[in-house]
Order: structure tokens, then sequence, then C-alpha cells
């Protein structure tokens, strides 16, 4: 007779959750060992509950569970620390990590590493200022640890390095082509802006916005043109935001 699996306080964070009949709730962990998991959380909607609290997104947790990852049965919840502080001009930066960890990563695939990157990610997000830089970076080590990273310090066919002051064509999925005629063009980059990357510096707003740009299309070409809903409810609130103040008197 099988034994049914049993987790005990697995460092966790909640990436979504929806509602399930009248009182529980489907719920998408991201933990460090077994990666992600859906549980099912039964009874954790009603007033009474001690876990509902709990069980929100950007809180560090220890999370229990017996069966599978997919499809397990959620025993409890505990603290792993204080909630992080997001940002609320942050917020829907710190849902679209989540949008993308639920989207590019396999049920039960562990990425122990993303678990710590996670961690430092939403931490970027406590303060608009460092908003920019901790999503490139972010988005940049997701794609490595999936299989989509690529190397921006050299040229892809002949292994020669990057140069500072030379533009280059770039393309996602495959990286450094070669060098570039001119400096304008889709998929075309600064060797400066490459090498920041590269090395994980970001220090200017220059190489942040060649970045977002990069990892955009790569990220891109690992949905394999799946949408992202974070990315059409940004798009939305910032026409609206548009529209209110061309109305504005």
């Amino acid at each position: 007779m099988a034994t049914t699996k049993r987790i005990q306080l697995e460092p966790a964070w909640l990436l979504h959750s929806r509602d399930f009949r009248d009182s529980s709730r489907i719920i998408e962990f991201y933990t460090r060992e077994h990666g992600r998991v859906s549980l099912f959380a039964r009874g954790v909607r009603g007033t009474k509950s001690r876990q509902a609290a709990l069980l929100q997104p950007f809180v560090p947790l220890l999370i229990s569970w017996s069966g599978s990852g997919d499809g397990g049965s959620f025993s409890t919840a505990e603290p792993n620390g204080p909630p992080v502080a997001v940002s609320a001009r942050c917020l829907m930066s710190a849902f679209y990590i989540n949008e993308l960890m639920l989207k590019l990563l396999g049920r039960e695939d562990p990425h122990p590493e993303l678990y710590a990157l996670y961690g430092q990610a939403v931490a970027a997000l406590v303060q608009v200022e460092t908003e920019a830089r901790g999503l490139r970076l972010f988005e940049k080590r997701l794609l490595e640890a999936i299989g989509f990273g690529v190397d921006y310090g050299r040229v892809v066919s002949t292994g020669d390095l990057v140069e500072a002051n030379q533009y280059y064509h770039v393309q996602p999925g495959r990286g450094v082509l070669g060098v570039a005629r001119r400096a304008e063009g889709d998929g075309v980059y600064l060797g400066t802006c490459l090498l920041s990357l590269s090395l994980e510096e970001l220090a200017d707003d220059a190489s942040v916005l060649a970045a977002k740009r990069l990892l955009r299309a790569a990220i891109g070409e690992a949905l394999e043109g799946r949408p992202l809903a974070t990315r059409r409810v940004a798009r939305a609130v910032r026409d609206a935001n548009q529209d209110k103040q061309e109305t504005t008197p």
C-alpha cells in the first residue's frame, strides 16, 4: 500500500490563488526544494480561518502539505519572516514577477536558486528607485535557470568579446550575432549596454532600458506567444491615465 507523501514546513512564496467552492482555494506556491506546487486549501476563506491573513502574496511562508505537488492537500502555513512591503507603485511589477514564475516554470521542477532570487526581486520592489534594475536582473536569471539564457558578452559565431563602443545585432534565444553597421534598427544594441547586462551592473538608465528591450524579446521567445495578463493591465492603466491627463482642464 502506497504511503502519502507529507512535506513539513517547506519555505515557500504564494504566487496565485483562486476560489474553489464555498470556502476553499486552489493555491500556487513556489517552494525552495519542490519548485512550483498547486495545492487545495480547504476552509481557508472563512472568517474564522487563522490561515487567511497569512496566505497572501509577498509573505515568506513555511508550508506543509500531503500528496503530490499537483493537486495535493494543503495542511498549514506559518510565517518565515515579515511580509515584504512592496511599494504601491511597484505592485504591478510584483504581480508580473509572479506571472512569469507561473508561466515559465513547470510544476515540481525545483530550482532552489530561484527561491532566493525571487525574494531578492520582491525586496527590490520596496522602493521605486530599485524597481527597474531589480526586474531586469530577475528576468535575466530566470531565463538562465530555465535554459533560455545567452551570453551578452561574446559574439556567438566567433567567440570574440563584445567591445563597449561597437554596435551589435542581437537575436532573442541566440545572443550576439555580430557587428552592426548602423546604430539604428530593431535588434541593434551598443556594446556597453550588452556588457552591463552580462556583468549584471545596469548602473545607468541607458543600460537598464536596453536590458528591458533585450529581455522582453527573450521572454517572448520563452513564452512561445502566450500573452501576459499583467502587461495587458499595465497598458490599460497607462492609457487610462493618459486619457485622464488629456481631458484635465
